[in-house]
């Protein structure tokens, strides 16, 4: 068959894979200039892992696995450390690969078939199902036609708005926003990851190799914006951290609106009853996001990317009762992601001073 991904992050670019690989004809077009590497390490788990060796993957994730989450350690507004966090409360399970986001990209496009072509700086801006294909209208001005289209497309999926409807419908905001961000100078290969709290705030910088990432986290109810302007993104981070004087919080505001490719985003779950309609599916955050509290996000990537390959395979045709069954089987895996996300806020992002030093208590204790 002939069919459209839409994103080309880890679930647009594993199902490209898992599609090309078995046959498929296959476009994928990313409305940035070049695959997403910036961000924090990211976590492959459970059954994820071995799908990934399914993919032939298993090897090169292994090679570039790192600890960043490992070395994280709490501190105070001097710097001091108070409390060294156990990475067992930040993974719900002892299969746990962290890797960098950058590296998994590069894997998983390195396994692109010839089958797959790539378009960057495009998206897709209209959708017309007739039944037996859909008509894409691109913003570039192209037209195409496609035997199936897939949204993997994230949190703000334009695919699942032109197919199901306002992202509002779907979204619940989980109270936190997150900024993410470069750190040039910072990297300290083996040094620890410090993070810093104060009431409702995280600011923290994340090592792993010779690299450094800045990390922003606060509480905060619904807030409107252009997500797709960073001088909006940045003006939010300034209204939250700008006047804080304690650790390097001045330093990393700096370094976050000094970075162009800055990423900010709230912290929200897309839950939806289905995700498919006609020749129309949806796949990773686009389909579920369940957020980076989870843990899960890769993970379910994977495995749904690797689900709906298979039973288009087997469905012969029939991608009605394909994606029906991706579904079944994937549900089970994004319920387990979505419920897990809801306690983690408490454990980074403490509400209150008191809070904070009962998570530092907490962690001293073990």
């Amino acid at each position: 068959m002939n069919i459209l991904i839409s994103g080309a992050g880890m679930a647009g670019l594993a199902l490209a894979v898992n599609l090309g690989t078995r046959g498929h004809q296959v476009t994928v077009v990313e409305y940035a200039s070049h695959f997403r590497v910036n961000g924090s390490p990211i976590d492959v788990r459970g059954d994820a892992i071995p799908v990934a060796g399914e993919m032939g993957l298993l090897t090169p994730i292994l090679e570039r696995q790192v600890d960043m989450t490992e070395r994280i350690v709490w501190v105070d507004g001097d710097g001091v450390a108070v409390a060294r966090s156990p990475a067992a409360e930040f993974s719900d399970s002892t299969d746990d690969i962290e890797i960098p986001r950058e590296d998994l990209a590069h894997i998983l496009s390195g396994a692109l078939p010839a089958s797959v072509s790539i378009r960057f700086l495009d998206s897709v801006d209209a959708l017309a199902d007739d039944g037996d294909g859909v008509d894409v209208s691109f913003a570039s001005g192209r037209r195409e036609r496609f035997d199936l289209v897939v949204g993997a497309d994230g949190l703000h999926s334009a695919v699942r708005r032109l197919t199901f409807g306002p992202e509002r419908d779907y979204l619940r905001h989980l109270g936190l926003y997150v900024g993410l961000f470069d750190l040039p100078g910072e990297g300290k290969p083996g040094g620890r990851s410090p993070m810093y709290n104060f009431p409702g705030h995280l600011a923290g910088i994340g090592r792993f190799r010779d690299k450094a990432l800045g990390t922003f986290i606060f509480r905060s109810s619904w807030i409107d914006y252009d997500y797709h302007d960073p001088g909006a993104a940045k003006k939010i981070l300034t209204d939250h951290y700008a006047g804080h004087s304690a650790w390097k919080v001045p330093a990393l505001l700096d370094a976050a609106l000094a970075d162009s490719e800055v990423y900010f985003d709230s912290v929200s779950q897309i839950h939806m009853p289905a995700w498919h309609k006609g020749r129309v599916a949806l796949i990773g955050d686009a389909a579920h996001c369940a957020t980076l509290l989870s843990g899960r996000g890769t993970s379910l990537a994977l495995t749904g990317a690797w689900f709906l390959a298979e039973e288009l395979e087997r469905g012969a045709g029939d991608h009605t009762a394909a994606f029906q069954r991706y579904e079944a089987r994937q549900r089970p895996y994004v319920t387990f992601a979505q419920d897990s996300a809801h306690f983690g806020g408490d454990v980074i992002v403490p509400p209150s001073w008191e809070a904070i030093a009962g998570r530092n208590q907490k962690f001293q204790e073990r």
